[in-house]
């Protein structure tokens, strides 16, 4: 009895001693420690979401300098018109410089016995300029070189646009083709042109309204297919269809009556100025050289330039033509492998 009296004793002192230590507001503090508690995790920061591609051109200038001040080079986004894309701008202020051409000698629709030129030729022939693109149409037959697109270079006449087209080469057709002019006043401008001799030679607001599936209409002249204004250039390069005039889309291939394959998406050129008076020379990669970019339509091409500030442009020569060399490094994987030789090409000196 004694032992379990000492034993309570003793548990009861203890169990006193504990409850004396209180804390603030007479809440008792345990003898042993109070288990920790979890830690609560601290909130993550928000990892960086993946850097969207530029919808911009980006100017790529000082990747191929050292060149003019008055040549801006501007590289596509990596999406265009919601497709992969490869294509280039060369920007050229024409305040301060204007374009030059070089072409086959053909002024009367004959040929030449002047070869073809790879632009690379061109470029070393013409004193390595900055830009070079390919331009016109062209082919060659019983060893002749022919122009089928206007070619004006410093006041001479090259080449004219061909006139005249044809399925069958028994219904003949006269059609009216693009140009990109410079005017002797300085000025600029896409229109359509004609030329039938060397006295009449004119430009067109409007082209004629030729289709293969309906019968020939009238040759132009002064009056038709509207008034007719005497061509007289500076500088001038043949193509074809013009794909803007006056801010507006025209893509007139099929009455220009020319077979590019407009509908289809391959390798483009073209030519255009803008409101502030910028040449645009430009180029676009296709039929997959690189891998999914397929190139693009010519109506296409008039809206990637509309949406870049053209209020007029003109196509070029496409497919295994198509090439820009800036300081004479290629800009693209031209299609046929290797560059195509050509009649004519602008360049920029």
């Amino acid at each position: 009895m004694k032992r379990i009296s000492l034993l309570t004793l003793t548990l009861c002192a203890f169990l006193a001693l504990g409850c004396e230590k209180k804390t603030q507001g007479g809440i008792p503090e345990w003898p042993w420690e109070t288990p920790d508690k979890p830690t609560p995790e601290e909130p993550k920061p928000d990892e960086p979401k993946p850097e969207e591609p530029s919808k911009e051109w980006t100017d790529v200038t000082k990747d191929y300098a050292p060149l003019p001040e008055y040549v801006k080079i501007l590289k596509a986004p990596a999406k265009l018109l919601d497709r992969s894309a490869v294509a280039y701008i060369a920007s050229i202020d024409l305040s301060k410089q204007g374009f030059s051409v070089w072409g086959i000698n053909a002024p009367d629709l004959q040929g030449s016995d002047e070869p073809l030129q790879t632009p690379s030729q061109v470029w070393e022939a013409q004193g390595k300029p900055s830009v070079i693109i390919n331009a016109g149409y062209f082919y060659v037959d019983k060893k002749k070189s022919y122009s089928s697109s206007l070619e004006v270079s410093e006041g001479k006449l090259l080449s004219p646009n061909i006139n005249y087209a044809s399925k069958d080469w028994v219904k003949m057709y006269y059609p009216t083709r693009g140009a990109f002019i410079e005017h002797k006043d300085g000025t600029y401008e896409v229109a359509w042109t004609y030329w039938k001799s060397s006295d009449a030679h004119y430009i067109y607001d409007t082209p004629a309204a030729n289709s293969f599936d309906a019968d020939p209409l009238q040759q132009p002249d002064a009056k038709f297919p509207s008034k007719g204004r005497v061509f007289e250039a500076k500088n001038a390069i043949g193509g074809s269809p013009v794909l803007i005039k006056d801010g507006k889309i025209k893509d007139t291939y099929k009455e220009e009556l020319i077979d590019i394959m407009a509908d289809g998406k391959h390798p483009r050129t073209a030519i255009g100025i803008t409101k502030d008076k910028h040449l645009i020379l430009f180029v676009c990669e296709g039929r997959n050289m690189t891998e999914g970019v397929p190139g693009y339509t010519t109506g296409e091409v008039a809206q990637i330039l509309l949406d870049y500030g053209c209020t007029d442009a003109l196509n070029l020569d496409g497919g295994g033509s198509t090439m820009m060399l800036v300081n004479g490094k290629e800009m693209l994987k031209p299609s046929d492998k290797k560059q195509r030789s050509v009649a004519s090409c602008v360049y920029i000196k």
